[in-house]
C-alpha cells in the first residue's frame, strides 16, 4: 500500500517543485504557465481523453452512469452549498463567493488526474478522468465564470454587460465549443456508435496525449511561484473543506448507499485530488481574492501529500 501511494504522489510533487525551481530560476513565468495551460486544456488533454474514451466499450460507459451521478452531486452540490453560505452568510461578494466555491468544489482532475489516477487505475482512468472534467467545465467553471463578469465590482472590464441570460447562453456556447469539452463527447458517440478506431490512429494521438500530466502539473509550479504566498484562517478552511471534507462526504455517502469499489474508490480519489490551478488565473484576470486564492492552491497542494494518500489508503 505504501509503494502505491508514494507511486502515485511522488511524481505530482516531484514535477510541482521543478516548475516552481524553474519559475524562481526566472526561466519561465506565469505568462509562460498560461501558455503551457493552453497546450494542455486545447491539445494534449482533449487528446488523452479522446484515446482513452475510446478504447473503452459500451458496457464500461453503462456501468459508470453512477460514477456521473456521484461525482455531479459531490462538486455540482458542494458548489452550491459554499457559495450560498459565503454569499447570505458572510455577505461575501459575488465574485469572492463564486471563486471561493470553485475552489472547494473542483479538484484538479484535469491537470493532476492522469498522473494520479493513470497510476492507480491504469488505462480505466480515462472514464473518471473525462467524467471529472465535464461535470466540471459543463457546470461550475461557466457558472463562476458568469459570476465573475456579472460583478459590477470583480469583474474585469467596466464596460455596459449584457442580459444575464444572453451572457449565460453565450458562456455555455463558448464552454460547449472547448476541446477538452467536446473531445470526449464526440469519443463517448464513436463508442455508442461501435465503430473502432484503428490502433495506428490512437497511438499516433496518444503521443501529445500523453504530456498532459507532466506539462500540466510543471505549469502549475510555475503559478505558484509566480504568485503571493500567505496562510489566514480561510485559506485553512478552503483547503479542508477541498482535501478533507468532499472526499470524507463522498465516502461516506457511497458507503451509505452501498457502492463498492472500484467506483467508489475512483470517485473518492478523484474528489481527493487538489484544487485547480484555474483558481488562481481567474483570480488574477479579474483582480478578485488574489492572495486567497494563491494561499488555497499551494497548501492544497502540499496538504494532498497527506490527505489524498490518506484516502487512497482508506479506499484500496
Amino acid at each position: 500500500m505504501g509503494r502505491t501511494i508514494v507511486g502515485s504522489l511522488l511524481p505530482v510533487v516531484i514535477t510541482l517543485f521543478l516548475g516552481f525551481a524553474a519559475a524562481r530560476r526566472h526561466d519561465f513565468s506565469e505568462l509562460h504557465a498560461a501558455t503551457l495551460n493552453r497546450l494542455v486544456l486545447h491539445y494534449a488533454l482533449p487528446l488523452m481523453l479522446f484515446v482513452g474514451t475510446v478504447k473503452t466499450s459500451r458496457e464500461e460507459l453503462r456501468q459508470a452512469i453512477p460514477l456521473l451521478i456521484a461525482l455531479f452531486v459531490g462538486i455540482v452540490g458542494l458548489y452550491a452549498i459554499v457559495f450560498l453560505v459565503s454569499r447570505f452568510l458572510f455577505a461575501t461578494r459575488v465574485s469572492t463567493s463564486a471563486l471561493t466555491a470553485l475552489t472547494a468544489s473542483a479538484p484538479a482532475v484535469p491537470f493532476m488526474g492522469p498522473a494520479v489516477l493513470g497510476y492507480l487505475f491504469g488505462q480505466s482512468s480515462a472514464i473518471p478522468i473525462a467524467i471529472g472534467g465535464l461535470v466540471i467545465n459543463l457546470t461550475v467553471v461557466p457558472a463562476t465564470i458568469l459570476f465573475l463578469t456579472m460583478d459590477p465590482v470583480g469583474a474585469e472590464d467596466r464596460l455596459p454587460r449584457p442580459s444575464g441570460l444572453s451572457t449565460v447562453l453565450r458562456k455555455l456556447g463558448e464552454t460547449v465549443r472547448e476541446p477538452m469539452v467536446w473531445g470526449p463527447l464526440f469519443a463517448l458517440a464513436v463508442v455508442l456508435t461501435g465503430w473502432h478506431v484503428p490502433a495506428l490512429v490512437l497511438q499516433s494521438l496518444s503521443l501529445l496525449g500523453h504530456a498532459t500530466g507532466g506539462v500540466s502539473l510543471f505549469a502549475a509550479g510555475i503559478v505558484l511561484a509566480s504568485v503571493k504566498i500567505s496562510i489566514s484562517k480561510p485559506v485553512v478552511l478552503l483547503v479542508l473543506l477541498k482535501n478533507v471534507v468532499q472526499p470524507a462526504l463522498m465516502l461516506t455517502g457511497l458507503w451509505a448507499i452501498g457502492i463498492r469499489n472500484p467506483l467508489r474508490g475512483e470517485a473518492v480519489v478523484t474528489t481527493a485530488i487538489p484544487l485547480m490551478p484555474i483558481v488562481v488565473m481567474l483570480a488574477l484576470r479579474y483582480g478578485v481574492a488574489e492572495t486567497l486564492m494563491a494561499g488555497a492552491l499551494f497548501y492544497s497542494v502540499i496538504a494532498s501529500v497527506i490527505t489524498l494518500g490518506a484516502f487512497i489508503a482508506i479506499t484500496n
